[in-house]
């Protein structure tokens, strides 16, 4: 994070650019802890906050529960939690934090859906705190579809057409569960440049353009705003995450669609 002066200034620049929300990864160790950071991101501007996302294997079920419910009430409905299985290689964070288990894909799976019958048992009926889902598998996608309000796919350098199918057949689980449920993009690549946090090192931006894959934006902001308005016509995405470095100079973008 760097200077706390600078980094609240940026905040706040990128909170009159006409974002909806502002959302923290959680990596352990290496910045501040998620809820604070979310704390005084919700003080100092009017920004929405989420966590983008609590990975399951860092925190017992109550206690992820307890602290969205927290920032729900703190920050006035403001905050939504995102929250997933956690990224490739975490198990040996897990060990390194020295923490005595690593949960099976299952039981992360299992500790999403108790960390989401907590928070609405600590909600209550006055409160509602969105529940955004980082899913991979078709596990994670069936509950998705029951429990979250807002999923992301993670994605790669998939295709256009193999994403259009996942949403397909996304939309067809929500159909039988009877909930409508917003598809998330996150889009790591913005022309040449791999946000930090949201792909792998190994990450090559012309190996995906060459996919034509979703998670790559133009960096030019006219086509930019031609690639989100497509990516929301055909395939139905209504929420973009991009990372912060591009945040400001995608200001336009912003504005732009926010007129559409």
């Amino acid at each position: 994070m760097g200077d706390v002066a600078a980094w609240r200034d940026r905040v706040r620049r990128i909170g009159d650019c006409g974002y909806s929300t502002l959302l923290v990864p959680d990596f352990p160790m290496t910045q501040p802890a998620p809820a604070a950071m979310l704390a005084t991101v919700a003080a100092i501007t009017d920004l929405r906050v989420g966590s983008w996302v609590y990975a399951t294997p860092f925190r017992a079920a109550w206690q992820t529960a307890w602290e969205a419910h927290s920032l729900t009430r703190l920050t006035e409905g403001r905050f939504e939690m995102g929250i997933g299985t956690g990224r490739p290689g975490i198990e040996d964070e897990v060990r390194g934090y020295g923490m005595p288990e690593v949960p099976s894909p299952g039981k992360r799976l299992d500790d999403i859906r108790e960390t989401v019958r907590r928070l609405r048992e600590y909600d209550g009926t006055e409160l509602h705190t969105p529940v955004a889902m980082a899913v991979y598998g078709p596990k994670a996608r069936a509950l998705a579809a029951e429990v979250a309000d807002t999923v992301t796919f993670v994605l790669g350098p998939q295709s256009r057409g193999e994403v259009e199918k996942l949403a397909r057949d996304f939309r067809a689980q929500t159909d039988l569960t009877g909930r409508d449920v917003e598809l998330a993009l996150a889009v790591p690549v913005i022309g040449d440049t791999v946000a930090p946090h949201m792909a792998g090192p190994g990450t090559d931006p012309a190996e995906w353009r060459a996919a034509d894959a979703v998670t790559v934006l133009p960096e030019d902001p006219a086509a930019a705003i031609d690639e989100i308005q497509r990516r929301r016509e055909e395939i139905g995405f209504s929420y973009f995450v991009i990372g912060a470095d591009w945040a400001e100079r995608f200001a336009p973008v912003v504005a732009e669609l926010a007129g559409r």
